[in-house]
């Protein structure tokens, strides 16, 4: 384009140097043209005067001669002393260009003739009108010829210029097409242009694309090894050189979640119990060491599975992957880290060294869902003895841990929570999803035995409700929960609190808790409590006494893991909750779960006819977020917004 330019610019000056050149000769041509006449008329005027008789010469046939004006623009007769006997003066207004030549030029002057008699003397100016004229047009026709001799080419080049630019346009276009589909053009252009492309192109051209394929080429490799060096860097652990929590969640996606095979296999935890104790004692340093060790160990006693990984998802937690292997095999697997582990305890001279939970998997199992069962397995192991292990199936969890753990010793442990007061509180707010949105924080409870070892939450539950000590737990659960939050000064949050169906259905649950919120009205009010669906609908009268009481004591009421049972909305009418929470399975895979998504706006559909707010829980990503929000919900919770906090 610059060179086009150029030639543009060429071409003008190129006509103005010929207009210049053509003006000026049009110009010495007209001064000679009319110096020639000025001596062609002083000629002629003296030759008429001197063939003449006098009578002839009077001024009135003198006059009658030159009367038109066509051949002098101004004439004057003179007798032989001088005196004006007569004079003629037709002024002519010539061109522009005309003018301007002849002012420049002088090229008209007053001329002079007289007879031979001297009696008779004219002076006169010549008439240039007529050449004036034919200088003008021969201006314009120079002016215009060069003007054509100059555009015409400019439009010929122009017109040639965009022609070629778009054949080489499109030719390199379809080398560019040709690399992006290749991902390469290879060593030759030649192979991958047919012959009327090459002839498009140009010869001249091909190597410096070939260059340029090269360079490209090279700089992609480079590019790729920089994004998979940065990549290996992000995803790796430093300490232990293992791969990181980012890792961990990828490779369960790709290999296991969202596998095109079928897969199966073992995941086990391994928290390392004594990190926070040498960290303090002695030293970031030896606490680093210690960590090694463990990771060593896994790695050595993984290392005979075939396709295993292991990772460290955080300062104390390593995940171990073990493909194809199922619980059984698992279990040793959990034996072997124990019996290292307690080595290592010895030699380190440590109280303990790690615990280990193991649960099986399979494809489609959401990494959530999983992480939340091996949590469990983790917490029956840390409720066992140093270095134990367990190991998690997906049957009857309350059969699991009473045949692992006994009905005596839960009820002394659940006997110890209640009189030692020994629960955690933490909260996990729900997200509201509009400016008018009424949402709250959900308070939840860990259950730690006397040496201060969380005991696994589901299960403690679940034992609780089976040995009839539920509404022991409750009343322990809102008392600790009301005086935290009074100790705190947390009175303008609002809370959720978990209750179970059986302590809704006790009557004299229900006369306790509104004797119990009546002294804290203030506080009453900022609190919904949270109850099963499946729980509400055993005792439909008493759910309903239930609900009763906590609204009239200025309490709010969220029917939690909704869409477990078969719920008609004429139970929602009876009971008039306030919130409904829907279960997480609903939430899980919801981006890719058409039905589920029909299911939900129904839901809340109809819910919000009746004037009752709809939340999810279990959302741990961003396209779950996403869904959730395009469905109308009011708020959501989960992981992905906020992971549970200490009170």
């Amino acid at each position: 384009m610059a060179g086009f330019k150029k030639l543009i610019f060429i071409q003008i000056l190129s006509w103005l140097v010929c207009v210049a050149a053509g003006s000026y000769f049009i110009s010495v041509s007209f001064n000679n043209a009319v110096s020639e006449a000025q001596t062609s008329a002083q000629t002629s005027v003296t030759c008429y005067i001197n063939s003449l008789t006098s009578d002839e010469l009077s001024p009135e046939s003198i006059k009658k001669a030159i009367g038109d004006g066509k051949t002098f623009s101004s004439f004057i007769l003179r007798d032989y002393q001088g005196a004006e006997v007569f004079s003629v003066n037709s002024p002519t207004q010539l061109p522009m260009f005309a003018e301007f030549i002849q002012s420049s030029f002088n090229s008209v002057r007053p001329q002079f003739a007289v007879n031979d008699a001297a009696d008779i003397k004219v002076e006169f100016t010549l008439n240039i009108e007529r050449l004036a004229q034919q200088l003008q047009t021969s201006l314009f026709i120079v002016i215009f010829i060069s003007a054509f001799l100059v555009i015409i080419p400019i439009i010929l080049m122009k017109s040639i210029f965009h022609s070629l630019n778009k054949n080489i346009s499109m030719t390199v276009a379809d080398v560019i097409d040709i690399y992006i589909n290749q991902n390469q053009i290879g060593d030759d252009l030649d192979t991958a242009l047919d012959a009327s492309k090459m002839k498009k192109l140009g010869k001249d051209l091909v190597p410096s694309f070939n260059r340029l394929s090269h360079f490209l080429k090279n700089k992609n490799d480079d590019i790729q090894n920089a994004a998979l060096s940065i990549k290996q860097e992000a995803y790796k652990d430093v300490i232990t050189e293992l791969g990181n929590r980012n890792m961990f969640v990828e490779y369960y996606e790709k290999h296991i979640e969202n596998s095109e095979r079928s897969t199966f296999g073992s995941l086990a935890l391994v928290r390392c119990s004594e990190l926070q104790t040498i960290n303090q004692s002695r030293g970031y340093q030896k606490g680093d060491d210690y960590v090694k060790g463990v990771a060593d160990i896994i790695k050595h006693i993984s290392g005979t599975y075939t396709g295993s990984q292991v990772f460290r998802l955080n300062s104390s937690d390593f995940a171990i992957v073990l493909p194809n292997t199922p619980l059984k095999e698992a279990e040793r697997f959990g034996e072997n880290l124990q019996s290292r582990f307690t080595q290592y305890q010895k030699n380190q001279e440590l109280s303990s060294v790690a615990n280990t939970g193991i649960v099986g998997y399979e494809k489609g199992k959401p990494l959530g869902e999983l992480l939340s069962v091996v949590d469990n397995a983790m917490s029956m192991a840390q409720s066992k003895q140093v270095n134990a292990w367990h190991v998690q199936r997906e049957t009857d969890l309350v059969n699991n841990v009473s045949a692992g753990f006994g009905n005596q010793n839960w009820r002394k442990v659940i006997n110890e929570v209640i009189e030692s007061k020994r629960v955690h509180l933490v909260m996990q707010n729900i997200m509201p999803l509009g400016k008018s949105i009424k949402a709250y924080a959900e308070i939840q409870v860990r259950f730690k035995t006397e040496d201060n070892q969380v005991l696994p939450t589901a299960s403690f539950l679940a034992m609780a409700e089976k040995l009839d000590m539920a509404i022991e737990i409750d009343r322990l659960i809102i008392d600790s929960s009301l005086e935290k939050i009074k100790s705190r000064n947390l009175s303008e949050k609002f809370f959720g609190l978990n209750v179970t169906a059986s302590s809704a259905h006790n009557d004299q649950f229900v006369i306790w808790l509104e004797r119990r919120l009546l002294k804290d009205t203030h506080i009453a009010s900022k609190l919904v409590f949270e109850v099963s669906e499946f729980g509400l609908q055993q005792n439909i009268k008493a759910s309903k006494r239930f609900i009763d009481m906590v609204h009239r004591v200025g309490a709010r009421v969220t029917v939690e893991r909704f869409g477990v049972g078969l719920t008609s909305f004429k139970f929602f009418r009876d009971l008039k909750p306030d919130f409904i929470k829907m279960d997480a399975s609903y939430t899980r895979g919801l981006e890719d779960d058409k039905n589920n998504q029909y299911f939900m706006r129904l839901m809340v559909d109809l819910a919000h006819r009746i004037g009752v707010s709809v939340f999810a829980e279990g959302v741990e990503s961003q396209e779950e977020k996403h869904i959730v929000e395009t469905l109308c919900l009011d708020g959501v919770q989960g992981y992905y917004i906020e992971k549970p906090e200490d009170i």
